[in-house]
């Protein structure tokens, strides 16, 4: 299948404060068909950093899709979640909510918050790094994004 994501890469920010989880996901995303960068940032304040290019994130660029947990420090997944759906410049940007939480609390709370879609994170590393690949081959290769990266 053709995509706008063969001619550059898929831009990634993923949202963990837990470098297991990270490491995991870089090795999910390496075995990928198609060029990508995984930016990280440690924690929500951080996060909203990037996203609004503030800081050491002057130069960011700006995603195609946001991976964020909800269990972070300093700001959590919610807060950051409310913040990009609410920022015109942010809010087209989809956001896959990847968190230990199967609360039923939280997964209500993030589709209200206008969360693309929530899952949870497997323990088992194999099943963790294909998750991320599911990921990757369901947003960049199936999904219609905009045409635009703005």
């Amino acid at each position: 299948m053709n995509s706008k994501f063969e001619e550059c890469p898929v831009v990634i920010l993923m949202v963990e404060d837990n470098p297991t989880d990270v490491l995991i996901a870089r090795e999910g995303f390496s075995g990928a068909k198609m060029l990508n960068t995984l930016h990280v940032a440690d924690d929500g304040i951080e996060a909203i950093e990037f996203l609004n290019q503030r800081g050491k994130y002057a130069d960011a660029p700006r995603p195609d899709l946001i991976i964020l947990d909800l269990n972070m420090p300093r700001k959590n997944g919610q807060e950051v979640l409310a913040e990009i759906k609410t920022d015109d410049n942010l809010k087209n940007i989809p956001v896959v909510i990847l968190t230990t939480s199967k609360s039923e609390d939280d997964i209500g709370k993030a589709y209200g918050l206008h969360a693309n879609c929530y899952i949870s994170k497997p323990v088992d590393f194999d099943e963790f790094t294909q998750v991320v690949q599911r990921i990757q081959d369901f947003w960049f290769s199936l999904v219609i994004l905009p045409s635009e990266r703005q």
